[in-house]
């Protein structure tokens, strides 16, 4: 099954890490990931960097920055295959950024899924 792996974290904490260990973390996560056959994810700009649209009753409300004022932003995404559920927690929590924020795993649908 495909997974997509959401990275949440938060900003300060990561900003505030050891930069030379974090950065070879991720590398080491990137290489067992492309041997293991996935392409690398995407790293997102920070959450001040954001636009957000929400529209009521027609009227378009465009926000600089997040939407919801959290501890933890969206900063990127890893796609996975995975035999189960049980598979995806294992790589989710090879994460570098799960020590600093969590890891949202979320199996994807299918393109070939009935959208009626």
């Amino acid at each position: 099954m495909r997974y997509m792996l959401l990275i949440h974290h938060d900003e300060a904490a990561l900003a505030a890490a050891p930069q030379k260990e974090l950065w070879a973390d991720y590398g080491a996560f990137n290489e067992a990931l492309a041997k293991a056959g996935f392409a690398g994810g995407e790293r997102l700009q920070p959450s001040s960097a954001a636009t957000t649209i929400r529209v009521e009753d027609g009227k378009a409300d465009i926000l600089d920055g997040p939407y919801a004022d959290t501890k933890e932003q969206f900063a990127g995404y890893f796609f996975i295959e995975a035999a189960d559920l049980d598979g995806a927690i294992d790589w989710a929590k090879r994460c570098p950024s799960s020590r600093y924020g969590s890891v949202e795993i979320r199996p994807v649908v299918a393109a070939e899924a009935n959208w009626k």
